[in-house]
């Protein structure tokens, strides 16, 4: 969830943010060992008492399974648990970074969900590359002191030629030098820019 980290540091005011662990509904997976750290800085440390974990690599065949002694530092993973309650090989759907290890806990970094997607067709458009786009549109507002507080998007295909309909809520410091309707038809072009080549 890094894209809410600008806008939770706005509201706090300089507050302290402490994100104490990484859970669902299925099981607790993680805690965070250095609560003081910045939200950017976050890493996990999976708590093998919990269930019985294990990895796949982001882009391997579900045979290519890893036990978590048996990771490499520094690749991407989706989590595999098997919990107590019964879930047997469940696939979390969660992008995990690995950090390293405490002592010999695993440590990782929370990515992104796996396939949260825009897709009208053939053209697939997953979250981050979502968050890329929307971080170019950012850039140029900020010379007029806006910035982008939250955004939602769907997919509208009720015209033949579908396409990505997106939502900014912008944040202006000074009405003064807001955005035109120039710039902001700029942001629109920059991120249909930002948008893969098939959707384009």
């Amino acid at each position: 969830m890094a894209q809410y980290i600008p806008t939770l540091e706005y509201y706090s005011g300089g507050l302290p943010m402490a994100c104490t662990m990484y859970a669902s509904s299925e099981c607790y997976f993680g805690l965070n060992l250095n609560l003081m750290c910045k939200p950017s800085e976050i890493a996990y440390t999976i708590m093998p008492n919990m269930a019985y974990f294990v990895l796949l690599p982001l882009e391997s065949s579900a045979s290519n399974l890893v036990d978590l002694s048996d990771v490499e530092i520094c690749k991407e993973y989706k989590l595999i648990i098997t919990t107590w309650s019964g879930l047997c090989r469940y696939k979390v759907n969660d992008v995990l970074h690995v950090n390293g290890f405490h002592n010999a806990g695993l440590q990782f970094c929370f990515v992104r969900r796996k396939n949260v997607l825009l897709s009208i067709e053939s053209d697939k458009i997953d979250e981050a590359k979502l968050q890329k786009a929307i971080e170019n549109t950012s850039l140029l507002l900020k010379e007029f002191n806006t910035r982008v507080v939250e955004y939602t998007s769907y997919v509208d295909t009720k015209q033949i030629s579908g396409h990505y309909v997106i939502y900014r809520e912008l944040l202006a410091n000074d009405s003064a030098n807001a955005p035109t309707v120039d710039v902001l038809n700029q942001c629109c072009l920059q991120m249909e820019e930002s948008l893969n080549l098939v959707y384009r």
